[in-house]
């Protein structure tokens, strides 16, 4: 029987509105997860807060979706890049279609270029967990928009084994928002001086004030590709090797 500090501690980070600690957090979700597949992702455990960026171990991770609504839609591909500050292991990449359990809308096909045809003979997420949890089991990732791997993920293992998950991030799309985006002016301030209109934080402009190349949108590998570039150019002009994870993780 879980007590009822360990009640609380199960209850979503972000929902408690504090800063995880993550390797805590993985020790008492190991001890709750009921699928064989997850209790493995926990066991291997998370990175401490404080290790420097050098030595935390990365994958670059990018869903696409049939929608944006996690409650309502559903995945239709995975791709992962391993990486560290130094290195991208791009052929080490991999890249999988899944069979959403939702209809693919026709925006959707235009959005990502995947078609009815090519998800036929796709496999459900549930056919590739084992795999895809051991290749992500003791990495950081690193995604443009937290919200929508983590929540996309969390509710895709809900529907199919009944609990849900969750793993540390590294939002390339929050570290810009870091920078670029400014408190409200006051009224005094738009009166006599207009802002200047907000600065993008998407993935491509994201990319193009660091000079980086642009690349093929919407798809899995190519935008796990992306953004682990991005993330090495963040830390190049914005932070150190040095820097402790917990600076940059949610």
């Amino acid at each position: 029987m879980l007590h009822a500090d360990m009640l609380r501690d199960l209850k979503p980070a972000e929902a408690r509105g504090d800063v995880a600690d993550w390797p805590a957090r993985f020790a008492a979700l190991h001890q709750a997860a009921r699928d064989p597949r997850l209790q493995a992702f926990y066991a291997a455990g998370a990175v401490a807060g404080d290790t420097p960026l050098r030595d935390v171990p990365l994958l670059a991770l990018d869903v696409e979706t049939t929608g944006l609504n996690p409650a309502t839609d559903g995945i239709v591909s995975v791709g992962l890049v391993p990486m560290t500050l130094e290195r991208i292991r791009a052929s080490q990449g991999r890249h999988w279609l899944l069979k959403p359990r939702v209809p693919l809308a026709d925006e959707a096909i235009t959005l990502h270029g995947i078609t009815h045809q090519q998800l036929r003979q796709a496999p459900d997420l549930d056919d590739v967990l084992a795999e895809l949890l051991s290749i992500m089991a003791g990495q950081v990732m690193v995604v443009h928009c937290r919200d929508i791997e983590r929540q996309f993920l969390d509710q895709g293992l809900r529907r199919r084994i009944g609990e849900g998950i969750e793993f540390p991030v590294i939002d390339t799309m929050a570290l810009e928002a870091r920078l670029h985006r400014r408190e409200p002016p006051s009224l005094w301030q738009r009166l006599w001086r207009p802002a200047p209109p907000p600065v993008s934080i998407r993935l491509a402009a994201s990319r193009a004030r660091y000079g980086l190349p642009r690349y093929r949108l919407h798809h899995a590998l190519s935008d796990s590709l992306a953004s682990a570039e991005l993330l090495q150019a963040q830390v190049a002009h914005r932070f150190s090797p040095q820097t402790a994870l917990r600076e940059l993780w949610h």
